[in-house]
């Protein structure tokens, strides 16, 4: 039976029959046997079988076992398989060896055995009720609560209608590349280390000169944190100004992610109405005049598109100077607005250092790159920077310097203002495709600025059975009534445009008329 099997034994790629490699395995005083897995080598299955066997007790301690000579014969392979199979579990403690003397189960004891140990995943019943060595869940009430927030599925990268998705294709991906390339080729010595953990000078120079230029922002390059993403940065601030249990103010209808980070920093959340001027400053007075943080989009409503108006920015920042509270200001596609001039930046008008600045480059580069960043308020930057280091939110040093080069030589502001353009006629299109095929089930909200739009049903359909109907077709849409926290929310979808050609469009919106019913 073995002689064809020693003909490849020298092989340790060869995975042998496991029908036959079981029948031989019990024919051993071991009692191991073998699973099937395809694709793993011989010596992985038997040290996997007799690690098993240890640890739930089918090897008892103190069991000797045969010599590799025997154990190679029975199995038909090479000896110096089971060898090191043998050295390897002696060197983890599984098994004790001594020379002349053979090789034995290690002492254990007995109740440290007595369990068996799961090595395949938990039942459903058990991922559902969460057991985890007699807890009642694996996870804290506060590891619970930013799982439980539902931020929907992303879909297909190429189909429409993702919010907060660019145009990928149309990224000068040669220009990046080869910027890139050489700053990971011929990278400074001192950046190969650990670098200033807030964050490469040039780069902070460099988005300390954009802000300031383009969004009315008033800060020096060393109030500039890169972190490792706009929702790191939601992170980071909700952590450093935020004590569990703290309330804190949130759009409603608003932003998950937000909703996330403020859960894990243990905040309670008071969700403020909006309306057409934004966030209403007087209700979140009413409600909750002790807040100690507000997290609002005051350029582009998320998801509802509405600006900020001045009266309520400045009512905003007296209430946050009065109320010793802070403000978060995520500034997430502000390059996109399609009448005049972008807004300032609510940063740039604030006199007591309450703002604290959110950008990102996910929305104007690639969602991929992961690179955001905060601007500190006034006399917070070396704390947020130690921070970054101490919470590994840092973004790779080549990355860093070759975004800002990509700044300064002013590929990343040709790019946006190509953006701009492009978006426009996207946005242009939709509306009109809307009010040709879906008019009579859904309205849009008119807003001037952003990458998506959010559209109203107007009587009927359950948004969440739409955007499962959506993806089965290929379509990438977001309920909107999941971005509400309390009940009342309006049913509709948010619908995003920018990564989503003319031609595309002219495609999608009739398929979402189909998928709708009305087609």
């Amino acid at each position: 039976m073995h002689r064809g099997m020693k003909k490849r034994a020298n092989s340790e790629s060869f995975v042998e029959p496991l029908d036959c490699v079981v029948r031989d395995l019990h024919l051993l005083p071991l009692g191991v046997g073998a699973e099937r897995r395809s694709g793993a080598t011989l010596y992985q299955q038997l040290y996997d079988s007799l690690r098993s066997a240890v640890l739930d007790g089918r090897l008892q301690p103190g069991t000797r076992l045969p010599s590799t000579r025997a154990v190679a014969l029975e199995l038909g392979v090479a000896r110096n398989t089971v060898i090191v199979v043998f050295e390897q579990l002696v060197a983890e403690g599984f098994l004790r060896s001594r020379v002349g003397d053979g090789t034995w189960v290690a002492d254990f004891e007995p109740e440290l055995l007595s369990r068996p140990v799961r090595t395949g995943p938990k039942s459903p019943r058990a991922r559902r009720e969460g057991v985890s060595g007699g807890m009642a869940s694996p996870l804290s009430v506060r590891g619970r609560a930013i799982v439980g927030v539902s931020r929907g599925a992303p879909g297909p990268v190429d189909g429409a209608f993702q919010p907060g998705l660019p145009d990928i294709a149309a990224f000068p991906h040669r220009t990046w590349a080869r910027i890139l390339a050489r700053h990971a080729r011929t990278p400074e010595h001192a950046r190969l280390g650990y670098g200033d953990a807030a964050g490469d000078p040039r780069l902070r120079t460099a988005i300390a000169a954009y802000v300031t230029a383009t969004r009315g922002v008033r800060c020096s390059p060393e109030r500039v944190v890169p972190v490792a993403g706009a929702q790191a940065a939601l992170d980071l601030c909700v952590r450093l100004l935020l004590d569990p249990g703290d309330p804190a103010w949130i759009e409603e209808p608003g932003y998950a992610g937000a909703r996330a980070a403020l859960l894990g920093a243990g905040a309670r959340i008071e969700p403020i109405p909006v309306d057409a001027e934004g966030i209403d400053v007087a209700a979140g007075e009413a409600r909750c005049p002790g807040a100690r943080l507000a997290y609002i989009t005051p350029s582009c409503q998320f998801p509802l598109g509405a600006t900020l108006s001045l009266e309520r920015r400045l009512r905003l920042l007296d209430w946050a100077e009065r109320a010793g509270a802070f403000v978060i200001e995520d500034d997430y596609d502000s390059e996109y607005r399609y009448r005049g001039r972008p807004i300032t930046a609510l940063q740039g008008i604030d006199a007591d250092g309450r703002v604290a600045y959110v950008g990102t480059f996910s929305k104007t580069m690639f969602p991929a790159l992961r690179v955001g960043y905060v601007i500190a308020p006034e006399g917070l930057a070396a704390a947020f920077a130690h921070a970054v280091r101490n919470t590994g939110q840092s973004v790779p040093q080549p990355v860093q310097g070759a975004l800002a080069e990509f700044i300064d030589a002013g590929h990343y502001g040709r790019h946006v203002r190509r953006m701009r353009t492009l978006y426009a006629r996207r946005r242009a299109r939709l509306f009109a495709l809307v009010g040709e095929h879906l008019s009579d089930v859904m309205e849009l909200v008119p807003c001037e600025a952003g990458m998506q739009v959010a559209g109203l049903f107007v009587d009927g359909p359950d948004d969440r059975a739409v955007a499962a109907a959506g993806a089965r077709a290929g379509l990438a849409l977001a309920p909107l009534s999941g971005y509400w926290l309390g009940p009342g929310g309006r049913a509709g979808l948010h619908l995003g445009y920018a990564g989503v050609s003319e031609e595309a469009l002219g495609r999608a919106v009739p398929k979402l008329a189909r998928v709708m019913g009305l087609r």
